[in-house]
């Protein structure tokens, strides 16, 4: 099975998050958050580092609930910064419960925060033609007013980088290259307009 061009095929958890997880469409909140505080921590590393942290990340924001994370103190800051199982970045940390805040403000406004994010993307997944490793954009015009908008919520960490790799993983754009078979299955999916 062709894969795309940036998946490590020794690495069978990166296999498996490429094959089942990595530009399928995500609608519920929960799982955006989720997103959002694993993109916003991979800043500056590999995203497989935190990949491979992703469950140690699950315990230490609280099932990444938004609601929950908001109300995080100081206290559980100098928690987090003793957790050796994440990242122990003060500003990043820091930028996790700041924008749990700024996600409810944004699911306050909007009614979700789906429908705010997806909007940048006109409501569906935009389809990419990539074929090699250096096809793919670092970030895109969406991703650019994107980071602008959320800059002017009050996000953190979240620039058009980092944003470009959350619209990758979360479908709102497919970006499997041509000849990976995650490609053809995710168009099949796509509701006829």
């Amino acid at each position: 099975m062709k894969r795309c061009p940036w998946v490590d095929e020794s690495k069978p958890d990166y296999v498996a998050y490429h094959d089942l997880e990595w530009g399928v469409p995500v609608y519920d909140d929960q799982k955006i958050f989720e997103f959002l505080v694993l993109e916003s921590a991979q800043a500056g590393l590999s995203w497989y580092t935190i990949l491979k942290k992703r469950a140690n990340y699950r315990d230490a924001f609280a099932e990444f609930d938004p609601k929950r994370v908001a109300t995080f103190t100081d206290d559980d800051v100098e928690r987090l910064m003793n957790n050796p199982g994440i990242v122990r970045n003060r500003r990043k940390i820091e930028a996790a419960i700041n924008n749990a805040r700024c996600f409810l403000a944004v699911q306050e406004a909007f009614g979700t925060f789906a429908d705010y994010i997806w909007s940048f993307v006109e409501d569906g997944p935009k389809t990419s033609a990539l074929r090699e490793l250096s096809d793919y954009p670092a970030t895109t015009p969406e991703s650019d007013r994107l980071a602008k908008d959320m800059k002017k919520r009050g996000f953190k960490f979240l620039g058009s980088t980092t944003l470009y790799a959350h619209m990758q993983a979360t479908g709102m754009v497919n970006d499997h290259s041509l000849d990976c078979f995650r490609r053809a299955e995710l168009l099949a999916d796509q509701p006829e307009d």
